[in-house]
C-alpha cells in the first residue's frame, strides 16, 4: 500500500513507522534519538531514506512492533519477544523489495546466536524471485545439513521458508525450519497436546524424535519449496522404468513360446 503526497509514493513501512512514532508522543528528533537514525526522522517519514534492518530490530525490542506488518505483511502490530518465532531482522534490497537471505550451512551455526545481529545479516547473501508464490510474506532460505529428512530432502539442497509468526499459528505436519538459541534444524513440526512442546520428525527412520520445547524456538520457517543441483536424483525412477520395460518384454518373449509350443 501507498499514499501519494505532492506526486511522491509514501510506502507502507514509512507510513507505519510515522504512526508509532506518533502514538508514542515522540517527535522527529526524539524518536531518532531512540533509535540512533541521526538527528531526525523526517527523511524516513517521507520515504526519502529507508528503514534499516537495525531500526527494525530496535522497533521490535523496544516496542514489540511486528517487522511484517511494519511493512504491511501483516495483520499483528504487536509480538511478544518472547513468543514471537517471526523474522527478527529482515533486509530491503534496492529494488524496496525485501530480501530473500541465504543461509548456507557453513553459517547456519552462527545463524541461531545472530538472529537480531544486523550487522552479522549483511554477510549473508541474498536474492529476489520474482514469482507471485513469494510476494506476501517473508522468506527466508537454508541449507540443508546431513540425511535426517531423505528421501524428500537431499544433502546440500536448498530449502525456501516462509515465516510463521507464533508456534500457535503453524501448519500441523509440515515440514519446517525451526531455530533454537543453539541450532538450525529442518524437521517435519507435528504439534503434541501440552502448547509447550513439539515434536520434530526426520523423514529418515534412523533419526529419533525430538521433544521441542516451545519456549526455545526463536524462529519458525514453513518449507514451501526447495532447489536441488542433483541432476542424479531420479536415477531410481529409471532404474525401474528400464525393470518395467525388461519385464514387458519377457512376458512377450514368454507368450511366443507358448504359442510356439501349443
Amino acid at each position: 500500500m501507498y499514499i501519494c503526497l505532492m506526486g511522491q509514493e509514501i510506502a507502507t513501512e514509512a507510513q507505519r513507522f510515522k504512526l508509532i512514532r506518533e502514538e508514542l508522543g515522540k517527535t522527529q528528533a526524539e524518536f531518532a534519538e531512540l533509535l540512533d537514525a541521526g538527528t531526525t526522522t523526517a527523511d524516513i517519514e517521507r520515504g526519502k531514506k529507508k528503514i534499516t534492518g537495525k531500526i527494525v530490530s530496535d522497533l521490535l525490542r523496544l516496542f514489540q512492533i511486528n517487522p511484517l506488518w511494519l511493512y504491511g505483511k501483516s495483520f499483528n502490530k504487536h509480538l511478544e519477544v518472547s513468543g514471537s518465532t517471526g523474522p527478527k531482522v529482515i533486509t530491503i534490497g534496492t529494488n524496496d523489495r525485501e530480501n530473500m537471505i541465504m543461509v548456507p550451512i557453513k553459517a547456519s551455526a552462527g545463524y541461531a546466536g545472530n538472529v537480531q545481529d544486523t550487522d552479522w545479516y549483511n554477510e549473508l547473501p541474498a536474492f529476489n524471485i520474482p514469482l507471485p508464490e513469494y510476494k506476501e510474506g517473508s522468506f527466508r532460505a537454508f541449507q540443508v545439513r546431513g540425511d535426517s529428512m531423505l528421501p524428500v530432502l537431499l544433502p546440500n539442497e536448498w530449502v525456501m521458508g516462509k515465516a510463521v509468526e507464533s508456534v500457535r499459528q503453524a501448519n500441523d505436519s509440515r515440514i519446517h525450519v525451526i531455530v533454537t538459541s543453539d541450532t538450525v534444524v529442518v524437521k517435519k513440526l507435528r504439534k503434541s497436546e501440552s502448547p509447550d512442546q513439539v515434536n520434530l520428525i526426520s523423514l529418515n527412520r534412523e533419526y529419533p524424535l525430538i521433544e521441542q520445547p516451545v519456549s526455545e524456538i526463536r524462529e519458525l520457517w514453513e518449507v514451501n519449496s526447495k532447489i536441488s543441483f542433483d541432476l542424479d536424483a531420479r536415477e531410481g525412477d529409471e532404474a525401474l522404468v528400464s525393470l518395467k520395460q525388461g519385464l514387458d518384454s519377457l512376458r512377450t518373449e514368454i507368450a511366443q513360446m507358448k504359442k510356439g509350443t501349443a
